[in-house]
């Protein structure tokens, strides 16, 4: 059986960078939504995604937006929004971010200022290859709950606890989604048509899980 080897995605990592370097890369590339940034104390990460890398993504966030609405949760989607703090000297640009048990308290904000307002609730992350800066210490250092990482072709659900994450069978921020229906339905988005595929989604989104209230 012929193996299919995922190729990676193109990241660079820089030393030395000063924060105002990277603030003025951030102004220059806001109207970008390639190539994404991180920043960890004084190290800068540059990443370009291929197409393989965009299409998890994109899968992925759409299955958190159609799971929300058949349990008639109000979400809060901020795509690859950057999240930021000059004080910790990190800062990150996620492939797809979501605001759930949180989305009241950002509801109508133009800007996200995470010295007052909370992280996302939900951050998801394509790591395809080997990341050149691990970005599980920037997103711990501000705070995120959960993150679904997607290597292309495991999937994991990490939470926050104690300062660490931890790999957990199942999401906090949409309970009742565990790892191995999340892996099934990545799995099937390949082979699948998307309508079909949104289709069998939203049929288990309906019959599965707590509807739970904002």
């Amino acid at each position: 059986m012929e193996t299919r080897v995922q190729p990676a995605e193109e990241r660079i990592a820089l030393r030395r960078i000063r924060w105002e370097t990277y603030e003025s890369l951030l102004t220059d590339l806001a109207e970008c939504s390639a190539p994404r940034l991180a920043y960890h104390q004084g190290t800068l990460e540059v990443m370009s995604p291929f197409a393989g890398h965009e299409a998890a993504n994109h899968t992925l966030a759409l299955l958190v937006e159609l799971v929300a609405e058949a349990r008639d949760l109000d979400i809060a989607n901020l795509g690859c929004t950057t999240f930021k703090r000059e004080d910790l000297a990190c800062g990150f640009d996620p492939d797809s971010c979501f605001y759930i048990q949180s989305a009241g308290r950002i509801r109508g904000r133009a800007q996200i200022d995470l010295t007052v307002d909370p992280p996302p609730d939900l951050v998801i992350e394509i790591n395809i290859g080997c990341a050149s800066l691990p970005k599980l210490p920037i997103y711990a250092q501000l705070g995120v709950p959960e993150v679904w990482r997607y290597d292309g072709e495991a999937l994991a659900i990490l939470a926050l606890a104690g300062g660490v994450y931890h790999e957990s069978n199942e999401s906090v921020a949409l309970p009742g989604l565990d790892r191995a229906t999340l892996s099934a339905f990545m799995q099937d988005s390949q082979s699948l048509k998307r309508t079909e595929w949104v289709q069998k989604l939203r049929a288990w989104a309906r019959s599965h899980g707590p509807h739970l209230n904002p």
